[in-house]
């Protein structure tokens, strides 16, 4: 289990990085998003290392597998602990993505590579009349978890609704990280398919990312350490049991 929930960076500047992560008094586990990333490039990721941050680079690569080789064995080079692609671009598209890694980081620790099943913002009515995928979401979710998986992935991206079942199927050690976490889960924001820290932990999540629910609070240290603390708390009760 990772033990720190990972913060959502979804802002577009340096200037609000800084000032959301300034009051926090301890190292983070971060994830930085399409919006900053893009729109600031490898600086934002210097920045936040600076302050001993592990980062979660999200850019969900969807590409041919070439293109989506190349530009991990780039990306390596950032120094991050973990970055993602779209299972939905097949075995051999995983498959180079983890090569261009591991050539990128040079003997260094590979950072971990995951694979995002469907969005947490993705229904099963939308699923299925949108992208003609004609399973159940939590079908879908564990046929794509099979495929990173069998593609030499660490683990993936899913909802904690699916998390369990991911996890019964293809063992402990294959990651099941989890966003949509909210302290109340009838917040929902865009997601649909929500838990709270929890509930995160009793379905089976490895790791959660929370955003909103932390970087829009008006006391965002405090935030974090309720959700920390009942991700924690939750751990041990289960593990004591």
């Amino acid at each position: 289990m990772e033990k720190q929930p990972i913060i959502a960076l979804d802002f577009a500047t340096l200037e609000e990085v800084d000032q959301f992560l300034t009051p926090f008094e301890e190292a983070l586990f971060v994830k930085v998003g399409m919006e900053l990333y893009l729109q600031n490039g490898p600086a934002v990721i210097e920045r936040i290392k600076q302050g001993n941050h592990k980062i979660f680079l999200d850019l969900k690569l969807h590409d041919i597998p070439t293109t989506v080789k190349k530009a991990m064995r780039g990306l390596a080079s950032l120094g991050i602990d973990m970055i993602n692609v779209h299972a939905a671009g097949g075995k051999r598209m995983m498959e180079e993505a983890l090569e261009g890694l591991t050539q990128g980081s040079l003997g260094a620790p590979r950072p971990k590579l995951i694979a995002v099943t469907q969005l947490t913002s993705t229904c099963e009515q939308m699923m299925q009349q949108e992208q003609k995928i004609a399973l159940s979401i939590e079908d879908s979710v564990l046929h794509y978890a099979t495929l990173a998986r069998d593609a030499g992935l660490d683990g993936v991206v899913c909802s904690p609704l699916e998390a369990q079942k991911i996890r019964e199927s293809l063992g402990d050690d294959f990651l099941r990280v989890t966003p949509g976490i909210r302290l109340n889960d009838r917040t929902t924001h865009d997601q649909v398919r929500v838990a709270t820290p929890k509930n995160a932990q009793q379905l089976g999540s490895s790791a959660i990312v929370v955003g909103r629910a932390v970087t829009e609070s008006a006391d965002a240290v405090n935030t974090y350490k309720l959700i920390q603390k009942e991700w924690e708390d939750t751990f041990n009760e289960i593990s004591n049991r």
